[in-house]
């Protein structure tokens, strides 16, 4: 082999290896950001799913704010949602346990409503009144990182609880 034939040789050879791990990083980076989604969503599901259980079969709204939401059940026992957005967490409270139901939770809003429909539209009307409130407006994002950088995030996760012992 001449010196001219082994530097196309190790050029061609340099291209071709260039090409494999960038699609090799490519494909673990797409892998990595799959599996965030599928487990944030998994995870928003849950939380969802219990926390509209328990809101439905709460006997009425004891306390709300920005960032916490307090129910009162039947047996005079309290329920409390509380949002921490410097620790980017959601989590429940009831009896002396406590429950983390989402982490890396960038926004949580909730909003009162006194009851799910007016007249001939789909529009609750909003209370500020925790007493009239007969309907919990949630909505979450959550996101996640690859290497230091936010490469993908939940879509907004909504939901319309009604309390239906109120």
């Amino acid at each position: 082999m001449s010196l001219v034939e082994m530097l196309i040789a190790t050029g061609l050879g340099t291209v071709l290896m260039t090409a494999v791990i960038s699609l090799m990083i490519f494909g673990a980076r797409s892998f990595v950001a799959v599996g965030n989604y599928v487990d944030m969503d998994v995870k928003s599901r849950n939380a969802l799913d219990r926390i509209s259980q328990e809101i439905r079969q709460a006997a009425g709204l004891q306390s709300y704010s920005t960032n916490q939401l307090i129910f009162t059940n039947d047996d005079l026992t309290t329920l409390t949602y509380t949002y921490d957005s410097a620790g980017k967490k959601l989590t429940r409270s009831q009896g002396g346990a406590t429950q983390v139901l989402l982490t890396q939770c960038d926004s949580l809003n909730w909003y009162m409503y006194q009851r799910n429909m007016t007249n001939g539209t789909d529009e609750p009307i909003p209370t500020s009144d925790k007493n009239q409130c007969k309907l919990i407006k949630l909505t979450w994002v959550c996101s996640r990182t690859i290497l230091g950088k936010r490469a993908n995030t939940e879509s907004v996760q909504s939901a319309e609880i009604v309390i239906r012992k109120k």
